[in-house]
């Protein structure tokens, strides 16, 4: 096991968010922060790329369209039923099934994308998680070499991390 994980606890986002700035700036990368609450300053600090998620919606939406555009015509045209001169396949009355199918596999394929892509199955070292991350604190773990834990320890320890804990990942 090459790598440790550091873990630094805080009370206030500002003494946090300073934190993730300065490990940032010496070049750590591995960085993984645990909130109380969804924050905007913690999302821009971190600068993480924009989700794909969107990607995964819009292709549902359209596969939806793409079925039912499909089971509607395929079915007016495998059992065809001329009522005076309208033609078989007509796309008005198609639009509500259509349009239904889009929302549905849309929204089905943004549940998907989110389950794949909120990193629910990445495991986290339970040891490293703290419940107070659920009610009041804020964590920042840095996942690093173990000759630069010092280096991790010093900077929380100067943006005033009221704990710190050390752990093999």
């Amino acid at each position: 096991m090459d790598n440790q994980g550091v873990l630094g606890i805080f009370s206030y986002l500002d003494v946090t968010v300073n934190a993730v700035k300065k490990l940032k700036n010496e070049g750590f990368k591995n960085l993984r922060v645990f909130s109380p609450m969804p924050n905007h300053e913690i999302e821009h600090v971190m600068d993480e790329p924009e989700s794909i998620v969107r990607f995964f919606t819009l292709f549902g939406a359209m596969l939806g369209a793409a079925c039912g555009v499909g089971f509607t015509v395929l079915t007016s045209t495998d059992w065809p039923i001329s009522v005076s001169a309208k033609p078989i396949v007509s796309i008005p009355p198609y639009i509500v099934i259509i349009f239904e199918l889009t929302i549905l596999i849309g929204a089905l394929s943004t549940l998907l994308g989110l389950l794949i892509n909120s990193r629910l199955r990445r495991n986290t070292p339970k040891s490293m998680y703290d419940p107070r991350f659920s009610e009041d604190k804020f964590g920042v773990m840095v996942t690093c070499a173990k000759d630069k834990v010092k280096k991790v320890e010093e900077i929380f320890n100067s943006e005033g991390a009221e704990e710190i804990k050390v752990d093999g990942v």
